[in-house]
């Protein structure tokens, strides 16, 4: 029923929501655009389900244990574990209660513009987190990435050093970076860079007492500068320096009684001495600048693994393992990179070797150049009689190799060449060797003659593993087209043509 000004009375409104009570629709037929009922009930609807499902999301979240809340937020940046614990009220108090702490410059959005105020941003949070906390909960892992800028280091240096003295604090690492990049750092800026560092020691000495992991880069120190900054890091176990050193063919003598694992990078280091290190594990070296032996190692009885990574040139001196690792007698894994260049260590008489490689138990050879006989790489198999897996890559990797003639001629990049090697004993036989692996296998005679020469001599190998060539997504398009075996027949014919009393043991893998 409707009144004379054409809208419903009351008593129909009335009737309309009664019907609709109970379960009736009515269509409205009017063709003045305003919603319909049917619609309006459908849109409340959906309205009380979307906050059904949040209650119940919010309900769920909030029945969660405090461990298994702590366990995921201890998974992600502490940042983002800050945003997250808003989701729920229970869940404000959380970041107090965390015991794993990563702060970074990258957890923001980076802007090279505001640098400043991002990196015054995390030493803020830094200052604020560890000085709310719940100092009976331990810290077990504490990082912060940040800028190396006089204020805010000193903030987070002093947050941490109190963290220190009033919080038990497992481990605590600083990686520290430069507002200048490398490419943009002239020496004198990698001097003041050194400085800086320098005076931030000196000022938060007790934060440095108690850090276990330390990472550095674009930096210029003074010959005792290192020394002193070991000294000061008592407790240090993991060190990195990339783009550091003491000035163009300086020496870096090492002696701590704490560390682990040393990193360097891309230093103008001559020389690295090793002095005195008894609790040292783990080396790494890339691209170093000496034409002599990079490394010497004095007292490291714990060593087991070396990583060495080179882009070789005419002028370097080229690695004799046997007088590299003299005084290393426990080297169980090795790395060498080559960066799809020179092969920079010489294949050496078994004898010598022997003393040296008698641990060695797993070798990964990266980045050798396309097209250069691979036999040499058995003098590794010949001279370790513990060596239980090779692995192998064959690379051209366009993306890191120099490619302009001139300059490659004016710095000493050299062609592509064979290193020679022939067995001292052809009959030898390696009874341990369990394990070859192959990235850039190509079903050619180069491959074919090294494998066939591998299993000849490793008598109980039992698994061959054959992958395709490594990808970049950079250099994809310079990549020859590969011919690696993709179908069954294709490996099956493969396979066959190796020539092996067991073909079961090759596996192509994808």
């Amino acid at each position: 029923m409707r009144n004379k000004s054409g809208r419903p009375r009351k008593s129909a409104l009335h009737e309309a929501d009664a019907g609709n009570k109970n379960g009736r629709r009515r269509r409205n037929v009017s063709g003045s655009g305003v919603c319909t009922q049917p619609k309006l009930n459908a849109m409340q609807k959906a309205t009380r389900n979307e906050a059904a499902a949040s209650n119940a999301s919010e309900d769920r979240l909030s029945k969660l244990p405090n461990d298994l809340l702590l366990n995921i937020l201890e998974r992600v940046d502490t940042l983002d574990a800050i945003r997250t614990s808003v989701l729920s009220k229970r869940m404000l108090k959380l970041p107090t209660m965390l015991s794993q702490f990563f702060l970074s410059i990258s957890s923001i959005k980076y802007d090279h513009d505001k640098m400043p105020q991002i990196n015054r941003a995390v030493a803020h949070v830094t200052d604020s987190i560890l000085g709310t906390r719940n100092p009976e909960i331990t810290i077990r892992n504490l990082k912060i990435r940040f800028i190396l800028m006089d204020r805010d280091s000193l903030t987070i240096g002093r947050s941490v050093a109190h963290a220190m003295s009033t919080q038990k604090v497992e481990a605590a690492e600083f990686e520290i970076i430069t507002e200048k990049a490398y490419r943009n750092c002239t020496p004198a800026d990698l001097r003041q860079n050194a400085k800086l560092f320098n005076n931030f020691v000196g000022a938060c000495p007790d934060a440095f007492a108690g850090l276990r992991r330390l990472w550095l880069r674009n930096m210029r120190f003074g010959e005792q500068d290192i020394p002193n900054i070991l000294s000061t890091c008592k407790l240090l176990e993991s060190l990195r320096l990339i783009h550091c050193d003491s000035g163009i063919h300086s020496v870096l003598q090492v002696e701590h009684a704490q560390l682990i694992e040393l990193e360097v990078d891309l230093g103008k280091f001559e020389r690295v001495e090793l002095i005195c290190l008894p609790k040292l594990q783990r080396v790494s070296y890339n691209n170093w600048c000496s034409s002599e032996h990079p490394v010497y190692f004095g007292l490291v009885p714990q060593l087991s693994r070396l990583s060495l990574t080179k882009v070789g040139v005419s002028s370097d001196k080229i690695l004799e393992l046997s007088q590299l690792l003299a005084n290393v007698h426990s080297i169980s894994d090795l790395h060498m990179d080559f960066q799809s260049e020179k092969i920079w260590v010489v294949p050496e008489c078994p004898k010598m070797l022997k003393p040296v490689l008698s641990k060695l138990q797993h070798v990964n050879l990266d980045n050798l150049p396309e097209g250069c006989d691979l036999a040499w790489t058995m003098f590794i198999i010949e001279a370790a009689p513990s060596l239980k897996e090779l692995c192998i890559t064959v690379w051209d990797h366009w993306c890191i190799m120099m490619t302009n003639k001139e300059f490659r001629k004016k710095y000493g990049y050299c062609e592509k060449a064979d290193v020679k090697w022939k067995p001292y004993a052809p009959d030898f036989k390696h009874k341990n060797l369990a394990k070859l692996t192959i990235y850039g296998f190509q079903p050619n005679d180069n491959f074919k003659r090294y494998i066939r020469c591998v299993v000849e001599h490793a008598v109980n190998i039992t698994e061959i593993s054959l992958y395709d060539r490594k990808l970049c997504g950079r250099c994809g398009d310079k990549v020859y087209q590969s011919r690696y075996p993709r179908t069954a027949e294709e490996r099956k014919r493969t396979a066959e043509g190796l020539g092996l009393t067991s073909p079961a043991v090759i596996h192509f893998r994808s």
